[in-house]
């Protein structure tokens, strides 16, 4: 098989690592790619969101399966203009994509459904907003409604802070047309996970669980940032929990786009808060997240090509997925000043090294190559991913890993999977 992969960072690195793994592979290209991922598959310089171009490269090359990483061009419609010429694509349609399009609609399909998420408003004008928020008590949630890469979500700890947030999605619109509405949601308490699904439409096959730390400093602390680390399993994530986000949640979901006409296939993943009461959905996001897939992938054992075809053919109930009892951890090493400004095209050392350890995976989120070397080429630089058996042995693989790669200015974490610990 010819395969397309469309995407250029970490998790399209984990996804190229593993779809190369399946003996039904013959060529793997990746548009536009990564420095490390020129190292498995061919990339190709055609943007991810460029969908007419994007889709004219896989008529010519008679690609086989492509996988879409990203958000926008799910939402933008990819799914629907290949399939539109006979091509076979893993991804759920552009309405289906909605879900993470549109956190309105998110919202309002739960509360249609009774799946458990946080009470809501939704607001279109400024004063509406801020003259609703003054009679709330905090900590409270402010949401962009579009697409804002992860950044448009905002939890107040006072009053100020939440009026400031809806000046800056609707006035300074600093999300552009995401921001043209907003969501005000109460603030949940408990830990997060992440629980992400493959589905073919109406079956599910879930993932296992994984836990990210989107902080940028250690102890949870420092502004958002697209995820510093992850890890699964997830102790916090029981069976007992598991099952009633599978069941209550992640079924019902999918039950639910159907009955609306938007039939859902692809991957499917509920940012899910474990509360007292249950887990309840943050947001659902319509592709495998990052960093979390740096360490959901390393535990399939099943052919992953096999369970997205199914996907696609509507025959998930054929295939049960195996996954590794291993826990599998991964740091992000990031450029120095993430995520504010940073500077590129620092020299990375150490990568062969690092990725001689045994049961270690280097996937590259942002870099590439000049001069024969591997350089920064982005705010998230590396996920350096290991397995072992239980949570200390995964970290010490992983930090080992991370002791040995060198560029300037280099940041990360300390303290991932920590919480994990006895």
């Amino acid at each position: 098989m010819k395969l397309l992969v469309v995407g250029s960072g970490g998790r399209e690195h984990a996804l190229v690592w593993k779809l190369s793994q399946s003996a039904r592979v013959a060529k793997i290209y990746c548009a536009p790619g990564n420095g490390g991922i020129g190292g498995i598959a061919e990339c190709i310089p055609i943007a991810s969101d460029d969908v007419a171009t994007l889709r004219d490269f896989a008529q010519r090359i008679a690609i086989d399966l492509t996988v879409v990483g990203p958000e926008a061009p799910l939402v933008a419609g990819i799914v629907d203009e290949f399939e539109q010429v006979g091509l076979r694509v893993f991804g759920p349609s552009g309405h289906a994509a909605e879900l993470e399009g549109s956190k309105i609609f998110c919202k309002q399909l739960l509360q249609k459904y009774d799946i458990p998420t946080a009470p809501f408003e939704v607001f279109g004008e400024t004063e509406a907003a801020k003259s609703y928020l003054r009679r709330q008590t905090v900590p409270i949630v402010v949401k962009a409604d579009g697409l804002a890469a992860g950044k448009g979500v905002f939890v107040a700890g006072t009053i100020e802070e939440a009026l400031e947030a809806v000046d800056r999605i609707m006035v300074q619109k600093e999300f552009g047309e995401a921001g043209h509405q907003i969501i005000i949601e109460e603030c949940l308490t408990g830990q997060e996970a992440s629980l992400m699904a493959f589905v073919d439409g109406r079956e599910i096959a879930p993932m296992v669980p994984s836990q990210d730390h989107k902080r940028a400093l250690d102890n949870d602390a420092g502004p958002n940032t697209g995820g510093m680390g992850a890890y699964s399993p997830v102790p916090v994530v029981t069976s007992e929990v598991f099952d009633m986000a599978v069941e209550q949640i992640l079924r019902r979901t999918v039950s639910a786009m159907e009955t609306e006409g938007r039939t859902y296939k692809g991957v499917l993943y509920a940012g899910l808060m474990l509360t007292p009461t249950g887990p309840q959905v943050l947001e659902y996001n319509c592709r495998f997240g990052d960093p979390e897939t740096q360490v959901v992938l390393p535990r399939l054992e099943s052919d992953i090509v096999d369970v997205l075809e199914a996907c696609v053919d509507g025959d998930l109930a054929s295939i049960t997925p195996d996954w590794s009892d291993k826990t599998a951890l991964c740091v992000v090493m990031a450029s120095g000043g993430y995520p504010a400004a940073y500077e590129k095209g620092k020299v990375i050392r150490g990568l062969e090294a690092a990725e001689q350890l045994e049961d270690v995976a280097v996937f590259h989120a942002g870099t590439a190559r000049r001069d024969g070397h591997f350089v920064t080429a982005g705010g998230r630089v590396l996920g350096v991913t290991a397995l072992g058996d239980g949570y200390g042995d995964a970290i010490d693989r992983a930090y080992q890993a991370v002791s040995l790669i060198h560029f300037e200015g280099a940041h990360y974490r300390n303290d991932i999977g920590r919480k994990s610990l006895p």
